[in-house]
């Protein structure tokens, strides 16, 4: 028996991933501002290194998320081109694929999350 996939389920979930990238790179800009204002009001070692250290997670993440945001992009065209020769269905790979992309932005999610908390927590102690 086959396995039957919702492709309404996978294009939502490709434009909340899309959706959700954006809003972590607008994310991105915001943290870096008040990394920033951080490193400007303080220029103690210990502050710079942990300016350092965001920066390069801040760094690490936005390139992360662009290549996340590629990947989506790909996979809905995919997507498009698959059901342009069906009509109906798309390729198990296709489908796998989406969900390892789904699953990494998920992964994403919770590791920015966590990135956010531990800068505002540093920051709160900065500011």
């Amino acid at each position: 028996m086959k396995n039957h996939v919702n492709i309404k389920h996978i294009k939502n979930l490709n434009n909340d991933g899309l959706r959700g990238t954006a809003f972590y790179k607008q994310e991105l800009g915001i943290l870096q501002e008040r990394l920033q204002e951080i490193a400007a009001d303080n220029t103690t070692r210990e502050v710079q290194e942990e300016v350092e250290h965001f920066q390069n997670q801040f760094l690490i993440h936005g390139n992360y998320l662009d290549e996340l945001k590629h990947d989506i992009h790909v996979n809905d065209q995919d997507i498009e081109a698959e059901l342009l020769l069906t009509g109906t269905m798309v390729s198990e790979a296709v489908a796998n694929e989406h969900s390892l992309i789904h699953e990494r932005y998920l992964n994403e999610e919770k590791i920015f999350n966590d990135l956010r908390h531990e800068f505002n927590s540093m920051a709160a102690k900065w500011m």
